[in-house]
């Protein structure tokens, strides 16, 4: 794997999907484009990692493809929601807009928080209405912002998957971006899959974590696969 992919995380649509509980193909339609008869659709976004053609995700596309199923979701029309990404891109010189944590709502629009500078050197905070239609969206973004940690400049650099209880965490700069426990960094993969031959205490021994950890990895690998298959 190329030195520039590390700290970046990478996955397949398939990787991507199972995490976020989305097809696969669905994701792979919004990243490389797509026709509907004689229109096309350009990709939402240009991801983050380009290998051989193929589409793959960083860890800000997982975020971004987070977002914009929510917002489908909640009955967001792809077009409106196209139209925002833009927007959104260009009024903060960022490529993947909606996984920051600039957006407020009051639970029936949506807005955008901006930063402006006035010419004496002040600055002042504005709020862009990017949605003009009635939805609720306060249920759709507060999930979102809960289970995401930020950095400074409002981009998502951790996602607990599981929420905050289960202890599991997907960090671009650990295992590739693969979730792990967060106490040891041992994938959660690999914890349930030891569980189930050595059982718990087994697998607790081999990899020097708590037997907690070892179940808080058993329960969220059987989430992945209970969401997977409903």
């Amino acid at each position: 794997m190329s030195d520039e992919l590390i700290g970046m995380g990478v996955y397949t649509p398939s990787e991507a999907g199972r995490l976020l509980h989305i097809p696969a193909a669905r994701i792979t339609r919004w990243l490389r484009g797509h026709r509907i008869g004689e229109q096309a659709y350009e990709p939402l976004w240009r991801p983050e990692v380009t290998l051989d053609d193929r589409v793959f995700l960083g860890f800000r596309d997982l975020m971004e493809v987070r977002v914009v199923d929510a917002f489908i979701r909640a009955g967001v029309p792809a077009l409106r929601l196209r139209m925002a990404i833009q927007l959104a891109r260009d009024i903060l010189g960022n490529d993947h807009p909606l996984s920051t944590n600039h957006f407020r709502t009051d639970g029936r629009e949506i807005f955008l928080r901006v930063i402006e500078t006035d010419p004496d050197g002040s600055e002042r905070e504005r709020l862009l209405n990017l949605f003009r239609r009635q939805y609720e969206f306060n249920d759709i973004i507060n999930p979102i912002l809960k289970t995401v940690d930020f950095d400074d400049h409002g981009a998502p650099f951790l996602w607990w998957p599981g929420g905050r209880r289960l202890n599991v965490v997907v960090d671009p700069a650990r295992s590739f971006g693969q979730p792990i426990d967060a106490a040891s960094s041992v994938p959660t993969a690999v914890l349930a899959a030891a569980a189930k031959t050595e059982g718990v205490q087994g697998a607790a021994t081999a990899f020097e974590v708590s037997e907690a950890s070892v179940r808080r990895a058993i329960e969220f690998e059987a989430s992945m696969e209970q969401k997977l298959a409903a």
